[in-house]
């Protein structure tokens, strides 16, 4: 096996690939109907594969194509070499498809409506591989009734896989002729051919530039037919530009290159095909946009508020976190003069309590003091205990009932905009939104009881930090130093040492009165409780914005699929079937400039965004 026959398999795999890979595609279910409306036109164009698997082995059909009077026939007798058809005054407008075969042809193998046609033999060496059909004309004035020439023509052309379109000086700018091309090309190799060379000029190279824009023209031919069938009667070679094309249908039609061609039909189709699906889908696509826009804003919304509520149900409880959050910084900080007054601040009420014990003088005073500080400790534990039963009921607040109307009216009209169908991608009923709230909120990430006890763990290690205690034990013993440094100046030095250092022979002084220690005390009262407030206003700070923050993850986590998960799975299954298309359609653009343009063969260009005509094969 050559390396040339090996890449032809290579490219004839490479189009079995995508022809699979298309089929999936229509396969796959989508809510979404600019995509079920691609995915038929797919389907009708993927029926060309199968009738391509049954004509493989079939020779190549060759119809020519052009408006009334163009030579179609002529042109036919004369690439035959015999009159098959009749022409010019025997019939002025072809009525009847012409079939013409070899007669060792199996006409019925070609898969062609063998009951439209009339059936033509003729033993000429072109038509070994290739048959010839004479079309109907489809620029005459009628429309495409039962029976009509029109629909004779349509019903031809998908079976053809090599158009050749003559026209003339006079015909060559027919707009009817040019609609009908625009629709007989798809899927078709094309040959333009300028007849009636002995009559007149050459306008190939304005016919060029007037087809520039729609098809590839590699070459155009203009011939002589009729001098052409005399040559050939005469038993001469034809001559001019009618032997080259008598060349290119013999040598580039041969059977080696059937294949070849029906593929590169294929291949040419089904980049049309997705050409339009894509342009269609992506008009359609920003409404698609504006829904997941609409369920991102929604589920922010939810977000928010079950943010808000969540640290609004967290903070009915500081006080008992933060309670928790100053034990836990003295169990850190340990036996220190700082520390020591932070429990006094923490345990103030036993503090109080146990004052009261020492103040009572009998059995029935200690009596009452102890009642008072058991309803005191009971008290304490009931607030623990609702603050647990705070966090057992956060999982299971719901939402509000005019708040979900509100998200289901908003999203519904996004969903028809989008054109969706709303019985499989969305929810219908206000139920059925309850139940997703429900299921949402049962989706809790982590035990919020001990989210808060590592919050406390983490804010009194960072509180617990060797610079924050130093800070707050140095500003706190600086009062302290200070009075003991002043009662023991004025006890030691101004009373005794100073009268007799002293060279002025001043008197001493006398010693602090009970004032001074008063007024020392109820500053340093009110030193310690202003560091105190301080430190503990910033453990409280901490613990308010990292409760707030857990509220918002909590919120996140639970809110992580919306109440429409099943709108936000529609919504990405929509775009990864638009990438997989655009995928196919990248492929399959890659594999038509390898084996889509034959030399010598024209085809039409794919123009983004029109619907290429598919008929059905048979």
């Amino acid at each position: 096996m050559t390396t040339t026959d090996l890449e032809q398999l290579e490219l004839l795999a490479r189009v079995d690939e995508i022809v699979g890979r298309l089929t999936q595609w229509t396969q796959a279910d989508t809510a979404w109907e600019p995509m079920r409306h691609a995915q038929a036109l797919i389907r009708r164009v993927l029926t060309r594969a199968e009738g391509l698997r049954i004509r493989l082995e079939s020779p190549l059909v060759v119809a020519t194509f052009g408006g009334t009077g163009t030579g179609k026939s002529t042109l036919v007798n004369a690439l035959v070499g015999r009159e098959c058809t009749k022409t010019g005054r025997q019939r002025p407008t072809t009525r009847r498809p012409v079939l013409i075969a070899h007669p060792q042809t199996d006409v019925e193998a070609l898969g062609l409506p063998i009951d439209d046609f009339d059936v033509t033999r003729a033993d000429s060496t072109i038509l070994r591989d290739i048959v010839i059909v004479d079309c109907p004309d489809p620029d005459t004035s009628e429309s495409e009734t039962p029976g009509s020439n029109l629909q004779k023509l349509h019903r031809l052309l998908p079976y053809c896989d090599v158009l050749i379109y003559t026209s003339t000086q006079q015909k060559y700018r027919s707009a009817r002729v040019a609609d009908e091309l625009g629709q007989a090309a798809t899927g078709c190799r094309l040959l333009f051919v300028q007849t009636h060379a002995d009559l007149d000029e050459d306008i190939r190279d304005d016919w060029r530039r007037h087809l520039a824009d729609h098809y590839e023209v590699p070459d155009l031919f203009f011939v002589d037919s009729v001098r052409a069938i005399r040559e050939q009667f005469a038993e001469q070679r034809p001559s001019g530009d009618f032997g080259r094309l008598q060349d290119l249908l013999t040598t580039r039609l041969a059977a080696s290159h059937r294949i070849q061609i029906r593929r590169a039909n294929l291949v040419d189709l089904i980049q049309e095909a997705l050409a339009h699906c894509r342009t269609s889908m992506a008009s359609k696509w920003p409404a698609v946009e504006q829904l997941e826009a609409a369920l991102e804003d929604e589920r922010r919304k939810m977000t928010h508020q079950m943010a808000e509520q969540l640290s609004a149900e967290l903070l009915q409880s500081r006080g008992l976190w933060e309670r928790r959050l100053v034990e836990a910084v003295t169990q850190m900080w340990g036996f220190s003069p700082f520390s020591l007054m932070l429990r006094l601040y923490n345990g103030l009420g036993s503090l109080i309590t146990g004052l009261g014990f020492l103040r009572a003088r009998n059995s029935a005073q200690m009596a009452l003091v102890g009642a008072m500080q058991g309803a005191r400790w009971l008290k304490s534990r009931q607030r623990q205990k609702d603050a647990e039963t705070q966090l057992a009921r956060i999982s299971t607040f719901g939402f509000d009932d005019a708040l979900l109307r509100e998200s289901q009216f908003v999203i519904s009209g996004y969903v028809n905009s989008a054109q969706l169908d709303v019985e499989v991608a969305g929810r219908s009923t206000l139920d059925d939104l309850r139940d997703e709230a429900i299921a949402v909120e049962e989706r809790f990430l982590g035990d919020a009881s001990g989210r808060i006890e590592q919050i406390i763990k983490s804010l009194a290690a960072k509180n617990s930090r060797w610079f924050v205690r130093w800070i707050f034990e140095a500003l706190f013993l600086s009062y302290v130093a200070f009075v003991l440094y002043r009662v023991g100046k004025n006890f030691f030095y101004d009373t005794f040492f100073r009268e007799l250092i002293s060279s002025d022979g001043a008197a001493a002084v006398a010693l602090l009165s009970v004032d001074f220690y008063i007024s020392a005390a109820l500053f340093f009262v009110l030193w310690t409780g202003v560091l105190v407030m301080i430190f503990v206003g910033r453990l409280k700070m901490g613990l308010q914005t990292r409760i707030r923050q857990l509220a918002g993850e909590l919120a996140e986590s639970r809110m992580s699929r919306g109440l429409f998960p099943q709108l936000d799975a529609t919504c990405a299954q929509i775009a990864a079937g638009r990438l997989k298309l655009d995928a196919l359609a990248e492929a399959t653009h890659e594999l038509r400039n390898r084996i889509a343009t034959s030399n010598g063969l024209g085809a039409r260009l794919a123009p983004a965004g029109e619907a290429p005509t598919i008929l059905p094969r048979r």
